[in-house]
């Protein structure tokens, strides 16, 4: 099984600064496969607790090399919840890649363990009729110290359900869990090893705003 790894934070680091240099990343030094996968960005101010900067990725299996140098750019500049970043903000900022792993159908919308599993809930609008859907991450439910249910009403308010929340709608909820391995590395330890593997610290060479 593929697990993320050192490497994979590095391309997608590598494939940012090389956006900012209007060049092409160092190539990536770990094998390819075909795994769904996902590229978190965040940024630790003043030495709290890292606020989320961009977060996209594919519940669908991709190649993981052309997935991570689309998803580390998509992440970073085409989150529509937050600003572009710029490459000022580099210093500042720590990568996570995951790559999803077993994908089992729930047998109902409390079936998964909070920690463990991420979710993929799926359901009917029942104000609009309309299908909605939406997935969070194996590490959120736990990170924001939630309960199944919590995490499910969340889940729903992200996928777009304005409605009142019930019980019978919850339990009208397809889901399926999964699981995924994860690696997280702040740029200075990027820059870190760099310096070790190829002689020199990564630069921006311009002042490319983080548009697109």
């Amino acid at each position: 099984m593929v697990s993320a790894n050192k490497e994979m934070v590095v391309y997608c680091f590598d494939t940012l600064v090389s956006y900012y240099n209007n060049e092409e990343p160092h190539p990536p030094v770990f094998e390819d496969g075909q795994h769904p996968l996902f590229v978190t960005w965040k940024k630790l101010v003043n030495g709290g607790e890292p606020r989320l900067r961009g977060c996209i990725g594919t519940l669908e299996a991709r190649w993981l090399i052309s997935g991570f140098k689309d998803y580390a750019i998509t992440s970073a500049l085409r989150d529509r919840r937050f600003p572009p970043i710029q490459s000022k903000e580099l210093p500042s900022l720590e990568c996570t890649v995951s790559v999803l792993t077993d994908y089992e159908t729930a047998n109902h919308h409390l079936d998964w363990e909070v920690g463990k599993h991420g979710i993929i809930i799926e359901f009917t609008d029942p104000d609009y009729n309309t299908r909605r859907s939406a997935t969070y991450l194996p590490e959120i439910a736990a990170h924001e110290g939630w309960t199944k249910v919590e995490a499910i009403d969340s889940l729903m308010r992200k996928a777009g359900y304005n409605g009142t929340i019930t019980e019978s709608l919850r339990r009208k909820i397809k889901l399926t869990r999964y699981q995924s391995t994860l690696y997280t590395m702040h740029y200075s330890d990027y820059v870190s090893y760099v310096k070790a593997t190829r002689g020199a610290a990564p630069s921006i060479v311009g002042s490319k705003p983080g548009n697109y």
